[in-house]
């Protein structure tokens, strides 16, 4: 199972923002995409899972092979894509429980029974160190940025997809937040499932160690490395990167 964005052009409001993307993620595979603010980030998390404020002009998406670059949000989310939204939604008189079952059973050919689904929460909530009285609060209702964010990463355990975009996941958040939802995502990494992490800090990638760094200005990936391109950007900062592609760019 892999995720590949080919040569990907995006525009809103008439103006492009992504001018030829390319980037894979397979299963097992752990990406980062890093880039100051306004270099296109969020516009291809959102663009991945379809949102129809984003408008191809050419390229393509594909989900295992499969071109689902015209496919609805809630076809993507069948086929095994997952997007953790930068700012969660607030639900208010939605239990975090009941908003996660009808999640799951959007998934499924028959829902699940009650008490499948709530041995299931439970045990992904032990996973992720959660109080049980968590899932009885109303969804993202009063939540601190961190809570929002756990409520998240819950998310993601229960529906288990094949790829998840978490977008800026560590906006917001305070070094403790930080820190459980580094060790949610850590406890959900495995063969099963890639993930593409995308951020402009590098302190979530201290605890979230990625396979791969890809490094965004201006709406196209201009380097890409392993773990120590992250290191690099943390003693250096986007100006030598910004130094590199002026350069490659004159000559």
């Amino acid at each position: 199972m892999s995720l590949e964005i080919q040569n990907l052009h995006v525009s809103t409001d008439d103006r492009e923002i992504l001018h030829g993307v390319d980037l894979s993620v397979a299963k097992g595979e752990t990406h980062a995409l890093m880039g100051p603010n306004g270099s296109g980030k969020s516009t291809l998390a959102n663009t991945i899972m379809g949102n129809p404020a984003y408008q191809i002009t050419e390229g393509r998406i594909l989900l295992n092979g499969e071109d689902v670059t015209e496919a609805e949000p809630d076809e993507r989310a069948r086929a095994g894509l997952f997007l953790a939204f930068q700012y969660p939604a607030t639900i208010p008189g939605v239990s975090v429980a009941n908003f996660l079952r009808t999640a799951v059973n959007a998934g499924r050919d028959e829902p699940i029974k009650v008490k499948d689904f709530g041995a299931l929460l439970r045990e992904n909530m032990e996973l992720l160190k959660m109080d049980p009285a968590f899932n009885k609060r109303y969804l993202n209702e009063g939540f601190s940025g961190g809570e929002k964010k756990r409520a998240e990463i819950l998310q993601l355990a229960m529906l288990r997809p094949q790829i998840a975009v978490l977008d800026e996941t560590d906006s917001g958040l305070d070094i403790d937040a930080l820190r459980v939802v580094s060790d949610g995502v850590n406890a959900l990494r495995g063969p099963d499932l890639g993930t593409l992490i995308i951020t402009h800090y590098t302190r979530i990638l201290r605890y979230v160690r990625p396979d791969f760094v890809h490094i965004m200005l201006d709406g196209r990936v201009v380097r890409e490395g392993g773990a120590e391109l992250a290191d690099q950007l943390e003693e250096q900062g986007y100006d030598f990167i910004r130094e590199e592609v002026s350069a490659a760019d004159a000559s």
